[in-house]
């Protein structure tokens, strides 16, 4: 039997209202024990004012909403408590039920009962913890989608060809007398396997786009002193973010913060400027830059001059893109070079490059994607399953060692939706989650 767990589901601040949250087989008989007002357990869910009372004293006056299994989001007998918003008297309230039997809720609890009792699969899960976090109307729209289950819809018909595909050698390894089954030769294995690959191919490149505009784009500054970063950073964020002066090694620490441009929230971030001559303190931040620069997506090497020097760091130059500022200063316009004014404010073209790097299409914004990193993860590794059916079938190596790796690839599939029930994914999930969720 399931513990009643119980847990503040809004903000723990002084507001008008506060909503307590409980599920568990036993949360509606605890509810009867506090409550003024009678449950009529023969609905599926209703709706009921009273007071919580502790021994006869009022708590509060409150609405109470009651969900019977398996009705509700956890699938349990559930309630919500809608009081009023005082920190005093939510913590009153579930002290009280953790008197009566109840304990307090871990993080994501309720969410990982939900899909325990397959309310959910682990995607729709992990687009709850997106829809909490989403921080444009773009990310939400993208949440939604997941919630009501349109990115799991995708992985089905991979599983299916998976599933069709090793169905097919199971049979030939079962019942190789029959000949009225059919074979699995070489080449329908391999034609096979490689539109499964074309298959995740698809949904590899549309959850990654998916992710950009969920997650954001993370951009770095760089480049000698007193060429204007400080200003440009400024400029793009349309504030003044960072502190401006004509002295050399003014930024000394990483300053960072973001814009949402077109649908996608820029993560921008100014570095201390690069000299043979930097201080101690400047030497600090530039190995910090350095260190930052990893988990980049882009990054921005500024000059003010037409002397573009080649960036010192290791990192891939196709994340590179070279900027020229004060560009009211040139006259000469060199090719693969974006010249901007971070004093007259026009930095268009650096969005507009960033843009098109990023190669985002309309249907981006609103169509069912896999774009979360464990899920992307586990496409990439079907993938290279599939790259092993192949070639162990062009070696020409056993059905039965090449169904394997079809089972493997089958089981990554399954991780997708959680239907593997794998406890270390589930845990590490569900403890992202804010308690009460």
């Amino acid at each position: 039997m399931q513990d009643t767990i119980i847990a503040l589901a809004t903000p723990p601040f002084k507001s008008a209202l506060a909503i307590v949250r409980a599920s568990g087989e036993d949360a509606l008989i605890l509810l009867s024990e506090v409550f003024s007002t009678p449950i009529d357990l023969s609905k599926d869910k209703n709706v009921y004012y009273g007071y919580i009372k502790d021994e006869g004293k009022i708590i509060d006056q409150v609405v109470v909403i009651v969900y019977t299994s398996p009705h509700g989001y956890t699938g349990e007998n559930a309630f919500e408590i809608i009081s009023h918003g005082s920190t005093l008297i939510t913590n009153n309230i579930i002290s009280l039920f953790i008197k009566h039997g109840a304990r307090l809720a871990l993080p994501g609890e309720f969410s990982e009962r939900a899909y325990l009792n397959n309310k959910m699969d682990l995607m729709q899960v992990e687009a709850v913890n997106d829809l909490i976090s989403a921080h444009t109307e773009e990310a939400r729209n993208l949440a939604i989608l997941g919630l009501k289950g349109d990115d799991s819809k995708l992985v089905k018909p991979l599983r299916e060809k998976i599933a069709d595909l090793l169905a097919l050698i199971e049979v030939n390894i079962d019942y190789p007398e029959y000949e009225d089954i059919e074979i699995a030769n070489t080449k329908k294995i391999v034609d096979s396997a490689k539109k499964i690959k074309v298959m995740i191919k698809n949904l590899i490149q549309d959850g990654l786009k998916a992710k950009v505009i969920k997650d954001g784009v993370k951009v770095m500054l760089v480049g000698h002193t007193n060429v204007g970063k400080s200003s440009l950073l400024n400029a793009l964020l349309g504030e003044e973010k960072a502190i401006v002066t004509n002295i050399e090694g003014t930024t000394r620490d990483i300053v960072d913060g973001e814009v949402n441009h077109k649908g996608i929230t820029f993560h921008f971030y100014d570095t201390a400027g690069l000299h043979n001559d930097a201080s101690f303190i400047e030497n600090i931040g530039i190995k910090k830059a350095r260190v930052l620069m990893k988990e980049m997506d882009y990054i921005i090497y500024v000059s003010d001059s037409n002397n573009f020097e080649p960036l010192r760091f290791k990192v891939n130059n196709n994340k590179v893109i070279k900027v020229v500022n004060k560009s009211e200063k040139i006259k000469i316009k060199i090719k693969d070079y974006v010249y901007v004014s971070a004093k007259r404010k026009e930095v268009a073209p650096i969005f507009d490059i960033l843009l098109k790097k990023l190669n985002l299409k309309e249907e981006n914004f609103h169509s069912p994607s896999i774009n979360n990193s464990r899920a992307i993860g586990l496409l990439s590794q079907i993938d290279k399953d599939m790259d092993k059916v192949i070639k162990d079938t062009t070696l020409g190596l056993p059905i039965d060692i090449v169904s394997v790796s079809l089972q493997d690839a089958y089981a990554h599939c399954l991780a997708i939706l959680g239907e593997d029930h794998d406890q270390d994914f589930e845990e590490e999930i569900f403890s992202r989650f804010c308690v009460g969720k």
